[in-house]
C-alpha cells in the first residue's frame, strides 16, 4: 500500500492557522458573492454571448449539475467558463474540478486540475475527494503524497478525505499514519475527524480498542459519532458494548437517528435481544420513527430472528405503504431463519411464509429486484422445491435480471440442491459472465451429483480464464477426487492448494482427503492421515471414518471412531441411535447397556423422525408411524418386490419417515415426475437400500436430502456412492 513521502514524514509541518479548525463544509460557496439574482436563466441561455457574465454565476450553475448528477450539463457550462474567460478564477475552477468528480467524470476533472496555473488546499482536496468518490482510493493516495511534496498544508477536512481512502483499501499503517498528523496537529478531539478515524479503525476489523481510544477523544460527540462507534462494536462483534453506548447516548441527551436505531436493532437481533429491542422499538414510536421503512425493517427482522412470527407478521401488515425494500427484508428474513431454526419443521415453516411473502410481492404490483430473487431461490433450494424454483427462473428472464451474476449463480445453486444437474448446467452456461463464486458452485454442483470429471475440466477452464480459484473451490475439486476414488490425483490437488495457491488447509479439505481414503477400503491410512492433521478433528472428520468402517466391515475401528464422535456431541441421539445399532449387530450387549444408561444420564431426547414431500404448492409431513392405509398398502407391496432384488427387512421392526413420503408421492404425483423429500435426520443403510431398489423398480428420480447431504436416486444407484448414510 501506499506511504507518505519521506520528505514529510522526516519533517515536521504545522498546518496554516486559517485551516486549523476549519469545517467540513466543502466546497464553501459562501466565500463568494454572487451577483446574478438569476442563475436559471442565466443557464437557460447558454447558448448566448457569456461576456458580461459575472464568474460567480457559474458556481451554482454547476451545484445544479451535482443535483442532477448531469455530465453533459457540466460539459456545456466548461465550455462558457472557457469562452468567457474564467479559467483564471480559482474559486470557479476548483467548484468544476468537483463537479466533476461528483459527477463520475475523473479524467476530466484531472485535466482541469493539470491544466490550473495555481492550486490550494481546497483545489488538491476536491481532486483527492472525487477519486474517493468514484472508487479510485489509491489515486487519492497518491495526489495527496503530491500535495504535500508540492508544500501544501492539508487541513483536517483533506485529512478526513484520506482516512476515508484508508478505510476503502483497509490500509491500517497508512491510516496510522495519517492519524499521526491529526495529533501532531491537535485535531483528535474535533467532531468531524474523530469520527473519520473511528470509522477507519472500525472498518479495520480487530481495531476496535483504537476506534474507542478515537471516538472517547471527541470533545463534542454528536449523534453520528455515537452511531459509528456503535457500528463498529456489530462490526467487530462485540454487540454488547454496541447496547451499552447507545444507552450512554441517551443519558447524555443525543436524540437519536434512523442510523442508529438501524444499527442497535441490527445488535439486538444478533444476539436476539428481543426485550432491548421491544424498548428500541417503543423508543422509535415515541420519536416519530414509526413509518420509517429502515427502521421498521429492523424491528421486523428482529421479531423474524427471535421466532416472533406473528409480531413481524402484524408489523408488515400494519403499514400503509410497502416498499420493495420492506419486502425483501420479510422475504430474507424469513430466508435467514431456515439457516437458524432449531429444526427442519420449524425451517419449513420458514420457507413456505417467504414464498407466500413472494406471490404476495408479485400480486401488489411491484417488480422483484436482484435481492429478491437471490433470497426466494435460496429458499428454494432449502425447501427442495424445483416447481417453485423453475417459475422464478422464468420471472428472472422475463424482468431481465438473469444476467446478474448473483441470481445466476443462486440460480446454480438452486437447481443442484434441489438435485437436478441438467438445470444448473443450463443456468450456468446462460451466465453472461462469471465469477469466482459462480465457477466454484458449478464444480461443487459437479462433484455433489458424481460427475468426477465434469468437475475436474471446469476447474481447468476456470484456471485458463485467469480466475484464482480459493479454498471453497479446492472443496468442489477433493470432493469431486473422492467421489472418483482418484487418491493420487487429490493429493496432487492438495499439494497445490498449499504450495502454488498458498492456501492453508481448513477441516473440510482434510475431510475430502479422508473419504478418498475411506471410500477405497484404505482405513490405516484414513486414520494415520487424521494423526497428522495440525488440528482436533470434528464430527465431520469422525462420521466419515464410522461410514468408511462400516462399510468395509472394520467394527474395532468403527467403535472407536464412533465413540470419538460422541464425545463431541453427547447429546444428538442420532449418534447414540448409530452405535447401539453397531453394538446390537455385534452382540456388544453390554456396551449396549452402558450407552442405554449414558442416554438416561445425558437425558437424551428422542430422535424425531419426520419427513416432508412438497407437491403443488403443498406440503406434506409424515412420520415413522403413519397409519394410512393406502401408503401402507403401497409400501408393503414395494417392500416384497424388493426383497426378490436383495433387499432384507425383519417384520416387526419400524419404518422410517422418507419410506411414507416417497411412496405418498409415488400415489400423488403424475407418473415420471421426480419426487424430492426432506428428512429431519440422516438416512439409515436400510431405507437408502430400500429407496435405491424403489427407484430402479418404479423408474422414478428420487431425491432425498437429509440432515447430513443431498441423495439423488436414479436406476438403483445414489449420488453419494452409498457412503451417504450412518444410522
Amino acid at each position: 500500500m501506499a506511504s507518505l513521502p519521506s520528505v514529510v514524514i522526516g519533517n515536521t509541518i504545522k498546518l496554516e492557522s486559517e485551516f486549523k479548525r476549519r469545517t467540513a463544509n466543502f466546497p464553501s460557496i459562501e466565500k463568494r458573492n454572487f451577483s446574478s439574482s438569476h442563475p436559471e436563466k442565466a443557464f437557460d441561455a447558454l447558448t448566448l454571448d457569456f461576456r458580461d457574465v459575472e464568474s460567480s454565476t457559474y458556481v451554482p450553475l454547476l451545484q445544479q449539475c451535482v443535483e442532477k448528477n448531469s455530465l453533459q450539463e457540466t460539459q456545456m457550462i466548461h465550455a462558457h467558463i472557457i469562452k468567457s474567460g474564467t479559467q483564471e478564477d480559482l474559486f470557479v475552477m476548483t467548484s468544476l474540478v468537483n463537479v466533476y468528480g461528483k459527477c463520475g467524470a475523473m479524467e476530466a476533472a484531472h485535466k482541469v486540475f493539470d491544466k490550473l496555473s495555481k492550486r490550494n488546499v481546497v483545489t488538491w482536496t476536491s481532486l483527492m475527494s472525487g477519486y474517493v468518490h468514484n472508487s479510485q482510493p489509491e489515486t487519492a493516495i497518491r495526489v495527496f503524497s503530491q500535495m504535500l511534496e508540492t508544500g501544501s498544508y492539508p487541513t483536517n477536512y483533506t485529512l478526513g478525505v484520506i482516512l476515508n481512502a484508508c478505510s476503502a483499501l483497509l490500509d491500517l499503517k497508512l491510516g496510522k499514519q495519517i492519524h499521526g498528523y491529526v495529533i501532531k496537529y491537535g485535531l483528535e478531539d474535533e467532531t468531524s475527524i474523530g469520527n473519520t478515524l473511528c470509522n477507519f479503525y472500525s472498518k479495520c476489523i480487530g481495531n476496535l480498542d483504537s476506534a474507542m481510544t478515537a471516538f472517547w477523544r471527541i470533545r463534542e460527540r454528536n449523534v453520528i459519532s455515537w452511531t459509528t462507534i456503535v457500528s463498529a462494536c456489530g462490526d467487530n462483534r462485540n454487540p454488547d458494548s454496541g447496547l451499552y453506548l447507545f444507552t450512554r447516548m441517551l443519558e447524555d441527551g443525543i436524540e437519536p437517528n434512523e442510523f442508529i436505531l438501524t444499527s442497535v436493532l441490527s445488535l439486538c437481533s444478533t444476539i436476539q435481544a428481543k426485550d432491548f429491542g421491544l424498548q428500541i422499538h417503543s423508543l422509535s414510536i415515541k420519536i416519530g420513527y414509526e413509518s420509517n421503512i429502515p427502521v421498521t425493517n429492523s424491528i421486523m427482522y428482529l421479531y423474524l430472528k427471535s421466532g416472533s412470527f406473528t409480531e413481524a407478521k402484524k408489523l408488515f401488515e400494519g403499514l400503509e405503504t410497502v416498499s420493495l425494500v420492506t419486502w425483501n427484508a420479510m422475504i430474507a428474513g424469513h430466508a435467514q431463519m431456515m439457516e437458524v431454526s432449531e429444526n427442519t419443521l420449524l425451517a419449513t415453516r420458514n420457507g413456505f411464509e417467504a414464498l407466500d411473502t413472494f406471490l404476495k410481492l408479485q400480486k401488489s404490483g411491484l417488480k422483484p429486484d436482484l435481492f429478491t430473487f437471490s433470497s426466494i431461490l435460496t429458499v428454494c433450494s432449502n425447501l427442495l422445491a424445483l416447481e417453485q424454483g423453475q417459475q422464478v427462473h422464468c420471472q428472472a428472464i422475463k424482468t431481465g435480471f438473469l444476467s446478474d451474476v448473483v441470481v445466476g449463480t443462486a440460480l446454480v445453486n438452486m437447481y443442484n440442491k434441489c438435485g437436478t444437474i441438467e438445470g444448473a448446467c443450463k443456468a450456468f452456461v446462460e451466465m453472461p459472465t462469471r465469477t469466482l463464486i459462480s465457477w466454484t458452485s458449478m464444480i461443487t454442483a459437479f462433484a455433489q451429483h458424481g460427475l468426477s470429471r465434469h468437475a475436474l475440466d471446469l476447474f481447468n477452464d476456470m484456471r485458463l480464464t485467469g480466475d484464482r480459484p480459493n479454498k471453497v473451490t479446492f472443496v468442489g475439486v477433493l470432493a469431486a477426487c473422492s467421489h472418483a476414488g482418484m487418491v493420487d490425483q487429490g493429493l496432487t490437488f492438495f499439494e497445490m492448494m498449499k504450495h502454488e495457491y498458498k492456501i492453508d488447509p481448513v477441516m473440510d479439505h482434510y475431510g475430502c482427503i479422508i473419504d478418498m481414503y475411506v471410500r477405497l477400503g484404505k482405513l490405516d491410512e484414513a486414520f494415520e492421515f487424521v494423526n497428522k492433521m495440525e488440528f482436533e478433528p470434528n464430527e465431520f472428520i469422525w462420521s466419515l471414518l464410522v461410514a468408511g468402517c462400516r462399510s468395509h466391515g472394520n467394527l474395532e475401528m468403527g467403535f472407536y471412531a464412533a465413540e470419538k464422535l460422541l464425545d463431541l456431541n453427547p447429546k444428538d441421539p442420532e449418534l447414540y441411535v448409530m452405535l447401539l445399532n453397531m453394538y446390537v449387530s455385534a452382540g456388544r450387549w453390554k456396551d449396549v447397556s452402558r450407552l442405554r444408561k449414558l442416554m438416561k444420564d445425558e437425558k437424551v431426547m428422542k430422535l424425531k423422525d419426520w419427513s416432508w414431500v412438497s407437491i403443488k404448492d403443498k406440503v406434506f409431513s409424515f412420520r415413522c408411524d403413519d397409519k394410512c392405509e393406502e401408503i401402507q398398502d403401497l409400501l408393503k407391496d414395494l417392500v416384497e418386490k424388493s426383497r426378490n432384488l436383495g433387499y432384507e427387512w425383519k417384520e416387526n421392526e419400524e419404518h422410517h419417515s422418507e419410506k411414507f413420503a416417497v411412496v405418498f408421492g409415488l400415489l400423488k404425483m403424475e407418473k415420471r415426475a421426480a419426487i424430492r423429500v426432506v428428512k429431519s435426520t440422516s438416512m439409515c443403510r436400510e431405507c437408502h437400500n430400500f429407496v435405491k431398489i424403489v427407484s430402479m423398480l418404479t423408474e422414478r428420480e428420487i431425491v432425498v436430502r437429509d440432515s447430513k447431504r443431498l441423495h439423488r436416486f436414479v436406476k438403483g444407484k445414489c449420488s453419494c456412492g452409498d457412503f451417504g448414510s450412518l444410522l
